[in-house]
């Protein structure tokens, strides 16, 4: 075993400081040029890839995939902290600190008088918690604007909750997506000069009503869209491949005759995985 193989691999240490040892050496003068020349923004793509290959493990519910991608992950937040430390920004330790102090200050329930809060109580003692100690300047703030719209929408109906700005239930969260359907419905028959944005916003309303129908029920709409996403690609592949056989063509087909086939699959898919 070389010496590098083996101060990485000293049995003195857990497995997360050997991860940050490995780290520190691929950086060094006696590592890998590739590792040398990465900076926190050349390294973005591969953290959000390997956050969507976590989702897509658990999505599947294969925890021997789930095992390998969090370490994956983890070598990316591992990477970050490499980078700082050699700055002398901040170090790895020093992010464990502050996730250790914050998860502590925002479960008083837990850690200070013991309360029996339920989950939405205790979504809601979090985003009040970090309002009230300054660590945010307004209840919308801390979203990033790079976030999925979606999952945005489905975060920022959740942080207005937390100040009791909702519907009561997903039922009358259905009042909104009804009504904001009509002004859908009444843009597309307009002739305005703006109706085009104005046919825009009003779908975006739409989108963002339907997020909080979603988020009342309990239901993750980017996961739920996600299926149905998957499930459209499979319906339509099957109906591709049916349709295609034998050099046919769609442009052979009516849309009636596409829909017939549509329908036949989707009686014999039922409920898609």
């Amino acid at each position: 075993m070389s010496d590098l193989k083996a101060y990485v691999l000293d049995s003195g240490l857990t497995p997360f400081e050997q991860l940050c040892r490995l780290m520190e050496i691929l950086r060094s003068e006696q590592g890998c040029n590739w590792d040398r020349a990465q900076t926190h923004r050349s390294l973005l793509p591969y953290l959000i890839e390997e956050a969507y290959e976590v989702i897509e493990a658990v999505e599947a519910e294969d925890y021997t995939a789930l095992r390998e991608e969090l370490g994956d992950l983890l070598l990316q937040v591992v990477f970050h902290g490499q980078m700082a430390g050699e700055r002398d920004q901040f170090t790895i330790n020093d992010s464990i600190r502050s996730i250790i102090d914050k998860l502590l200050a925002r479960h008083p329930h837990v850690f200070g008088e013991r309360q029996d809060l339920n989950p939405g109580q205790v979504r809601d003692q979090w985003e009040k918690i970090k309002t009230d100690s300054g660590e945010k300047d307004a209840v919308l703030s801390g979203l990033p604007r790079t976030m999925p719209a979606l999952t945005m929408a489905f975060r920022m109906g959740e942080k207005a909750a937390g100040v009791g700005f909702d519907w009561p239930d997903a039922a009358e969260a259905m009042k909104k997506v009804a009504e904001e359907m009509r002004e859908v419905e009444s843009e597309l028959a307009s002739e305005r000069p703006d109706r085009d944005q104005r046919l825009a916003d009003e779908i975006g309303d739409l989108l963002f009503a339907v997020s909080s129908v979603a988020r009342l029920a309990r239901v993750d709409p980017e996961a739920a869209l996600r299926r149905a996403l998957e499930k459209f690609r499979h319906r339509f592949e099957r109906m591709e491949e049916e349709l295609t056989a034998n050099d046919g063509r769609f442009d052979d087909y009516t849309l009636d005759q596409m829909e017939e086939v549509w329908q036949r699959i989707k009686g014999e898919s039922g409920r898609d995985r």
